[in-house]
């Protein structure tokens, strides 16, 4: 039996390398051996700190990801390798292929064959990891349908808000503006393309005519900002609740312009897609997508630290507690 190296969240803020056997690919499976993996600091995180409940199932979309998010368990879901085996039913020819694949962080897999994708040729792995990433802000703006002309705000420039940043930024819109308490996202943000970034105390100077915005994403993962959100946004304005809050609370005041302003609140979430173009926009059209934009648009430059898989535990502890200069982290299988 082949044997790999798989990282283990045992408590909160203590992970452990444990070595563990490997199954052998079956029927229409293959092996992969990890090149990169990315660590998301917003639900992994909530993994990593004991933010995240305890009993809500790990993601019930991606096999690898089965069972709930109690202590010890393998979590992630950023992966790029290349196929060392197949299994019964796979050509030969796909040894050798680099692909993407929603694996826990780990040296080696085991994944169906339907369920990897292939890496655009010339992408580096680093960059390809990030597509759950760019799959994330495309699905955001499939449920926050700008319109043109929409002043626009996003609540938290972390990853994902940036990415949804870059993409809004192709949209003619009104305006497109950011709220960010930490200066060098802000500075990211208009890298991406938005006109401003405040901090959320100065959010009034950002409305438009004081009128307040069309359209706002909440994306920063505190609930805090839902409650910023519902007092900027205009009349019958839209409120798209990307964030995942995990176990912590949010305190809404729905008792005031709530309901006499008819706000709307949409949760979106990546695993499943928006049922109103969901017989058009499908699971492979967002692929496209996501591959096509993630080759056009500079997400490395959200990539602040790299450190070899053996060093798994430094990543989550530098994302933890050094948020003011760190955004995203590789893991890197190659050293």
């Amino acid at each position: 039996m082949i044997r790999r190296n798989a990282l283990y969240f045992l408590e909160p803020r203590r992970t452990e390398i444990r070595e563990e056997d490997l199954p052998d690919p079956g029927p229409g499976q293959v092996q992969v051996e990890t090149i990169a993996s990315a660590i998301s600091p917003g639900s992994e995180l909530l993994v990593y700190t004991g933010a995240a409940p305890r009993d809500m199932s790990a993601d019930r979309s991606i096999a690898s990801l089965a069972g709930d998010l109690s202590f010890p368990l393998k979590y992630g879901y950023s992966s790029v390798g290349r196929i060392r085996r197949v299994g019964p039913g796979v050509d030969d020819s796909h040894i050798g292929e680099r692909v993407f694949s929603f694996q826990p962080h780990q040296d080696a897999s085991v994944a169906d064959l339907e369920h990897v994708l292939p890496v655009p040729p010339g992408m580096d792995a680093a960059h390809a990891a990030l597509y759950p990433l760019m799959e994330t802000a495309v699905t955001l703006v499939w449920d926050a349908a700008p319109l043109l002309g929409e002043d626009t705000a996003i609540i938290g420039q972390g990853p994902v808000g940036l990415a949804a940043a870059a993409l809004l930024a192709e949209f003619p819109l009104g305006s497109l503006c950011a709220l960010e308490t930490i200066p060098k996202r802000c500075a990211l943000s208009r890298a991406m393309g938005t006109q401003a970034c405040l901090h959320p105390d100065e959010a009034k100077s950002l409305h438009p005519l004081g009128r307040g915005f069309d359209l706002v994403l909440e994306l920063s993962g505190d609930p805090r900002g839902l409650d910023s959100a519902i007092g900027m946004t205009r009349f019958a304005g839209r409120i798209v609740v990307g964030s995942w809050y995990g176990s912590k609370r949010a305190d809404l005041d729905l008792g005031g312009r709530f309901h006499r302003e008819r706000l709307q609140l949409i949760s979106s979430q990546v695993s499943t897609l928006p049922p109103e173009i969901a017989t058009r926009m499908d699971r492979s059209r967002r692929t496209e997508l996501t591959w096509r934009h993630l080759a056009q648009i500079d997400l490395d430059r959200l990539i602040t630290l790299r450190v070899p898989f053996s060093r798994a535990e430094e990543a989550y502890q530098t994302l933890d507690w050094d948020r003011e200069h760190h955004i995203l982290a590789i893991l890197d299988y190659t050293k």
